[in-house]
């Protein structure tokens, strides 16, 4: 359960190279935690026949996790906003013909190529519409996860995010089943939801 997978080891590598923060080196970086990225790799694991997406590519380390753990039946589309982070992470997982990565805003790109079974929301999602179409990307059954969120258990009693979490609120809805699922570290946390309706 320990093991990290070489094609994340490569990730993290090419991560360094780029000066793409890893796990602890500030905010919006935790899909480097190797504890996302085993939550990741289990719901990957059952994804046969399906289809996964990524908003927010990086340098890739979220998309070797789920590509390492997914099913050969399995595909995966990961979009990352930035040309030279998905240009590096298409050489990172070019030997992998079930990996798709594109360069654009995922709101643009990645509606084509719905309805996804898991959508691994870890970047910038700019639909005018709001996080809400999220949830319209997700077959019936489909699974969401959000990374970077911090456990309500640990929230400070006068964080904003207590009268108003965007991410809290989407998973809120009546359209999921969801959790905070928090990461053994207690500091942070995942949210998770399966589209029901």
């Amino acid at each position: 359960m320990e093991e990290i997978p070489p094609l994340v080891r490569r990730a993290q590598t090419l991560a360094r190279e780029l000066g793409f923060p890893l796990a602890g080196g500030g905010a919006g970086s935790s899909a480097s935690l190797p504890d996302t990225g085993r939550f990741l790799a289990v719901l990957a694991a059952g994804c046969h026949g399906g289809r996964i997406g990524e908003i927010g590519t990086g340098a890739g380390i979220g998309a070797a996790w789920l590509a390492s753990a997914m099913p050969d039946s399995c595909g995966l589309v990961t979009v990352e906003v930035d040309g030279r982070l998905a240009s590096a992470a298409a050489g990172l997982l070019r030997d992998d013909p079930r990996v798709r990565v594109l360069a654009g805003d995922a709101a643009a790109v990645l509606p084509g190529y719905a309805p996804f079974d898991l959508l691994f929301a870890d970047g910038p999602w700019r639909d005018p519409g709001g996080p809400a179409t999220l949830v319209d990307l997700l077959r019936i059954g489909g699974r969401l996860v959000l990374d970077d969120v911090t456990p309500l258990a640990v929230l400070p009693p006068d964080s904003p995010l207590w009268a108003h979490d965007p991410k809290r609120d989407l998973f809120a809805s009546p359209r999921l089943v969801s959790t905070e699922v928090v990461l053994p570290d207690l500091r942070h946390a995942l949210l998770a939801g399966t589209r029901v309706r």
